[in-house]
């Protein structure tokens, strides 16, 4: 036991140090809380400052929930598909209506035609029909000078081929005579034949242009044609190599070696219109496609 309690003089000092050491630590702990007190009793002076900033946050929060919720962009309500009008809160018999129209190929012009239509609420209806987006020559229809209706019949306005102008020169106000083409469409007319040069092929061109309907096609038709085609280069579609098909617009090089395939199947083609046939092949396409093949 003496050996346990005798200490040289650093060993003292060492126990002494540690004694200390205990001692501040124990004062700290019961002062320094009361200097914490002390402290937070100052903080009502900074209350109007810290609820500012507080107050910024929330707002800043609320802001990016908002944007985190699904935003409806303009659209035209003769698309809505099943997905598109779960989202808009629509029922399954709602849009089944809309479908059902549409089958038919009928058109709904108005938000008034939408609800006759799906016999959506009057709430619902104020909710979405803002966004609805309707083509140009329905929400602006000109004025029918030239005796244009809806039921637009050709065979009572057609003119001769001498009577039309070519559709290569022609320019944007003349293309807006046509009932049906506006500003934009007549635009995207004069974009599309901008785009070759040397224009248009073939009238079967204006189907490449987004939002002509066909009805509108036919009335451009009957006033329009195109009487200087751009020169183009035409192949045999017996001979023609994969190469060469590849130039053609729309034939990329897998379908052009699926068209090699085929002929060969067939040891040949023996009409144009056996392209159908030939796997993957562009089928909205094939009367651009054939302007450059021939037998």
């Amino acid at each position: 036991m003496k050996s346990h309690f005798q200490f040289s003089n650093q060993q003292r000092n060492g126990i002494f140090l540690l004694l200390a050491l205990i001692v501040i630590i124990q004062c700290l702990y019961w002062f320094v809380p009361n200097l914490y007190i002390n402290s937070k009793e100052e903080l009502p002076e900074n209350i109007n400052e810290i609820e500012a900033f507080r107050n910024e946050i929330d707002s800043l929060r609320l802001v990016e929930i908002e944007n985190k919720k699904p935003k409806i962009y303009p659209f035209n309500p003769n698309y809505i598909t099943d997905y598109k009008g779960y989202s808009l809160g629509m029922s399954n018999e709602e849009i089944d209506r809309l479908h059902k129209f549409r089958s038919t190929n009928q058109w709904v012009n108005s938000a008034k035609d939408f609800q006759n239509v799906t016999k959506v609420s009057d709430s619902f209806l104020a909710k979405i029909s803002p966004y609805f987006k309707f083509p140009e020559w329905v929400t602006n229809p000109k004025p029918k000078s030239r005796g244009y209706n809806n039921s637009y019949s050709k065979s009572s306005t057609s003119k001769s081929y001498n009577q039309k102008i070519d559709l290569n020169i022609a320019t944007a106000n003349q293309l807006r005579i046509v009932y049906g083409v506006g500003e934009k469409l007549s635009e995207r007319i004069i974009k599309y034949r901008n785009k070759f040069s040397g224009g248009f092929i073939s009238d079967i061109q204006l189907n490449e242009i987004y939002g002509l309907e066909q009805e509108v096609i036919e009335r451009i038709k009957n006033d329009f044609t195109v009487k200087t085609p751009r020169s183009i280069q035409t192949y045999n579609l017996n001979t023609a190599t994969r190469d060469q098909l590849v130039t053609i617009q729309y034939i990329d090089y897998e379908i052009a070696n699926n068209i090699i395939e085929e002929r060969t199947l067939r040891d040949g083609f023996s009409s144009i219109d056996d392209l159908r046939m030939v796997e993957d092949f562009p089928l909205k396409k094939f009367e651009i496609i054939k302007l450059y093949l021939h037998l």
